[in-house]
């Protein structure tokens, strides 16, 4: 799973030839913890979906411009464009039918 940053963010977001799935994370955030692994299959179940995580301490502009309001936030891209965004941890078969 990628990390995002400012740094790289339109390279492996933007410019990415894949459909992209963000979740805007914290380390001290219990939901998103819970989360973690639910990514992680859905990561390893469907190589055609880049999966990244988005630290909302370290990465605070990002966050901002993508204004999560409380986390996990998840934010689907599309050829550089968002096209679903959404609060909240998801069960594996949720998530993989929200990002259809």
């Amino acid at each position: 799973m990628l990390v995002i940053t400012e740094k790289n963010f339109a390279s492996e977001v933007l410019q990415s030839d894949k459909p992209v799935l963000l979740d805007f994370w914290a380390t001290w955030c219990g939901p998103c913890r819970m989360f973690a692994p639910i990514l992680e299959q859905f990561a390893a179940k469907h190589p055609e979906i880049k999966v990244g995580k988005v630290d909302v301490d370290e990465e605070a502009e990002l966050a901002m411009q993508h204004q999560v309001m409380s986390i996990p936030t998840v934010v689907l891209y599309r050829n550089g464009e968002i096209v679903k965004r959404d609060a909240g941890a998801k069960p594996l078969a949720a998530l993989e039918a929200w990002v259809q």
